[in-house]
């Protein structure tokens, strides 16, 4: 059993903080533990704060500031960030701008990075042309031009794979 960090005395309390990736722990005997308003006198009611502590368990707990996130809302549907993050849905365009910072950060957290790397889809002019050559591939086959059918399906492939 470890001793009380303040008076020597087996500590029956021990907390644990992790900030910033630093681990401290605290050891505390009862009576320190009521001196330092810890834990209640003895006899007191104690109220919890549902809401913080589930916040506090699943690591979403913040510190409230004067430009949190929490407090933004879009100034053309009204819609509140705190609504954002309960409903996984924005409520307009303009949203985007509302939450740009927070939603960057969002972004930043699940993906790990805030610019797509991935495929990008078909520019308009692309379409079309593809569009054309689909086109031309059916009369090939239709007219049973079966090399300039091979060909255009070549061709479409390559378009489609450069992307």
């Amino acid at each position: 059993m470890k001793p009380c960090q303040y008076c020597g005395q087996p500590a029956t309390i021990h907390l644990t903080d992790i900030l910033n990736k630093t681990k401290t722990e605290s050891h505390i005997c009862e009576a320190c533990a009521r001196k330092k308003k810890i834990i209640p006198e003895t006899g007191a009611t104690v109220q919890l704060n549902v809401q913080a502590l589930v916040q506090l368990i699943l690591g979403q707990h913040r510190e409230p500031t004067t430009d949190d996130p929490e407090k933004l809302s879009c100034p053309e549907c009204g819609m509140k960030f705190v609504e954002f993050r309960a409903a996984g849905r924005l409520g307009c365009p303009r949203d985007y701008d509302a939450f740009a910072v927070p939603l960057g950060q969002l972004l930043e957290k699940i993906h790990r990075s805030t610019e797509h790397r991935g495929k990008m889809p078909l520019g308009r002019a692309a379409s079309v042309v593809l569009d054309g050559l689909r086109r031309e591939l059916n009369s090939a086959v239709a007219a049973e031009e079966y090399e300039r059918a091979a060909e255009l399906r070549d061709r479409i492939r390559q378009k489609e794979a450069a992307g």
